[in-house]
């Protein structure tokens, strides 16, 4: 039976799936509690449900926040007081970048990235300004199990003030030391989020949309407890993803509310201002393919190397402007 839910907390998605070791079946001596079943069996099951995830909400919302650096926007999660955040290696990148982290109510911080695991993809960030920071506790991605009900948090195309992080519910579908697979729905934006457990715990961190909408991928929390030591003294390893995966810097970020590739924001002193990027520019085509959203533009820049010339055609209201324009090194 396939079910899907509403809850009163966000944008939050359930669909029934096959797991590959569902829970096993009730007995007399052992009764399944709603957190357990593969599937909700009725109104008090989804009730049961909603309400453990209302009370991991606060500290689960107060804890997740969005980080920027130059166009590129991911999420993380604040794991201690003096303000550690777990987010992915293709978000932090490089060690020792100034990034900015940001708060829930909007307020922005200054951070430094540090090491990680590029291999597995794991990063580590710290926020630079001194204070006492909400924060949530590292779980036990070991002891999940496939069936487990989990929440996925998050900001699906970049940090707005006008929400919260949207929760999205899901359960485990495989977990083990390299990898956490969830139906958990996540985009865009949502890398380096928190997957938390129905404990309010940090269990993974969001890393890769999977080839379907209810197949992602997160980094095993696990992983990073194992590899602390080197995170924070801003090491970074991993074999051939020890690179990170997009090094060219445009200078831009785009309106995710906006149909089409439209520009929110030129980076000071990017290769996109320089060219005469403009705010409310409409980004067509590049190199004479067309540019229809951020995954696209993504997907391009994803290709090219510091360095390399691109065309860009953009609609600026009933105008067209062509331009050319050089690729920087991220971060330089």
């Amino acid at each position: 039976m396939k079910w899907l839910l509403s809850l009163a907390v966000g944008l939050t998605t359930l669909a029934g799936a096959v797991w590959a070791d569902p829970v096993k079946p009730a007995t007399a001596e052992r009764p399944v509690s709603v957190l357990q079943k593969l599937d909700p069996e009725n109104k008090d099951d989804l009730k049961a449900i909603q309400e453990q995830v209302r009370k991991i909400l606060p500290k689960a919302i107060a804890a997740t926040v969005g980080i920027r650096s130059g166009n590129a926007s991911g999420s993380g999660v604040i794991i201690s007081k003096d303000g550690y955040v777990l987010t992915a290696g293709h978000v932090s990148a490089q060690a020792n970048r100034d990034v900015t982290v940001i708060l829930p109510d909007g307020k922005t911080l200054k951070a430094k990235t540090l090491g990680g695991d590029h291999g597995i993809d794991s990063g580590l960030i710290k926020i630079t300004e001194e204070k006492e920071y909400p924060f949530v506790e590292m779980g036990k991605s070991g002891d999940l199990k496939a069936g487990q009900w989990v929440v996925a948090a998050g900001h699906p195309g970049g940090f707005r003030k006008d929400r919260s992080p949207p929760l999205r519910l899901g359960r485990v579908l495989v977990a083990n030391d390299r990898l956490i697979q969830t139906e958990c729905t996540v985009v865009g934006g949502d890398s380096g989020g928190p997957l938390f457990d129905l404990e309010g715990k940090v269990v993974g961190i969001h890393s890769r949309i999977g080839g379907s909408i209810t197949a992602n991928m997160h980094v095993p929390v696990d992983a990073y407890r194992n590899g602390w030591d080197r995170m924070v003294k801003a090491e970074v390893w991993g074999g051939r993803n020890n690179t990170p995966r997009n090094n060219v810097f445009l200078g831009v970020r785009l309106d995710t509310e906006a149909k089409g590739c439209k520009v929110a924001e030129v980076v000071d002193g990017s290769p996109a201002l320089k060219a005469g990027l403009k705010v409310n520019d409409m980004i067509a085509k590049i190199d004479g393919t067309a540019i229809q959203n951020l995954d696209d533009l993504s997907g391009f820049l994803r290709k090219k190397k510091p360095g390399d010339d691109i065309s860009v055609e953009v609609k600026r209201g009933e105008e067209t402007v062509n331009m050319k324009i050089t690729l920087a090194k991220r971060g330089s």
